[in-house]
């Protein structure tokens, strides 16, 4: 009995040092366990410091290249202008070279011959060739214009100026301007509102979409023939413009061109013109916010019609 009695305290006692020692190891268990726990929360952090680096040293790459593109995109676009540019003097020159050509020549010559017209019974001749001297220098003067409208268009020296003037008395003028440049035989047949008078818009890219579109109508039509000048209010606050002619006409291929700078339709290469008057008179209406369209047929002449707002006082 007392043998088992010690049996028994032994094997308590081993039991009690197993648990001790179950215990020391799960306590130096739970020890390594947060110590691991620390390292992997330090390494944690450590990552996510180096994932948000990266996510800004992405952001300042991605934005780096925005710029770079950008800057690539401005120096495009600065040589795409130079190239323009480049490319509008060479058309000037050679325009230029052939268009101021044969007015010179006509002036000179003609000044030369009326020289020589020194009786009264030359009268007529020399009134011929003043008439060609002047008509030489109008084309030469329309050219001019055009180059000078195009290059303050190119630099935005042109903006719109809205004051009130009498449409009346700027009609008039348009008239007297463009009948001296009429053909033999042409008749400007003209029409103005009656209601029409007092207005507020641009008076200076009115007048010249009037003179470039009649200039142009006189230019392609032969002698003999009617051209039709409207300028109506077909809507409330809405100007129209209407110039026809009976002229050489557009050919329907080459239409869809009609508004480029210096393009002209095979059918008036031997006709006296820049290729700048539409494209000029289309960039004017984009200013005052109107439209042009036109109908035409090759060998029957050509229809503009101009639209755009105006106020009245």
């Amino acid at each position: 009995f007392i043998t088992d009695i010690y049996t028994r305290k032994e094997q308590e006692a081993a039991l009690a040092e197993s648990r001790n020692q179950l215990e020391q190891h799960a306590q130096e268990l739970e020890g390594k366990v947060k110590e691991r726990t620390k390292e992997l929360e330090h390494l944690n952090l450590g990552l996510k410091s180096q994932i948000r680096e990266r996510k800004l040293a992405e952001a300042a790459l991605k934005e780096s290249l925005e710029e770079v593109k950008k800057a690539e995109t401005e120096i495009l676009k600065a040589l795409d202008k130079e190239k323009e540019l480049n490319e509008l003097k060479s058309r000037f020159i050679s325009m230029a070279s052939h268009e101021f050509r044969t007015p010179l020549t006509t002036i000179l010559s003609s000044a030369d011959l009326i020289g020589r017209y020194t009786d009264e019974e030359s009268q007529e001749k020399r009134i011929k060739h003043i008439n060609r001297i002047r008509n030489a220098v109008q084309n030469l003067t329309n050219i001019l214009n055009d180059f000078l409208s195009l290059e303050k268009l190119e630099s935005g020296a042109i903006s719109l100026k809205l004051v009130e003037f009498s449409l009346k008395e700027v009609y008039h003028e348009i008239m007297e301007g463009i009948e001296l440049t009429a053909k033999p035989g042409q008749q400007i047949k003209t029409s103005l509102a009656p209601d029409l008078n007092l207005i507020i818009t641009d008076q200076h890219l009115l007048k010249n979409i009037c003179l470039n579109l009649l200039s142009n109508a006189i230019k392609y039509s032969p002698e003999n023939t009617t051209i039709e000048f409207e300028v109506s209010e077909p809507e409330d606050s809405l100007l129209q413009i209407r110039v026809k002619d009976e002229g050489i006409g557009i050919p329907e291929k080459e239409q869809s061109n009609l508004f480029q700078r210096f393009y002209r339709a095979e059918n008036a290469t031997n006709i006296q013109g820049t290729g700048l008057g539409l494209n000029i008179v289309k960039r004017y209406l984009e200013l005052l916010k109107g439209n042009i369209t036109f109908s035409s047929k090759e060998g029957s002449g050509t229809e503009f019609i101009v639209n755009f707002p105006y106020r009245k006082p």
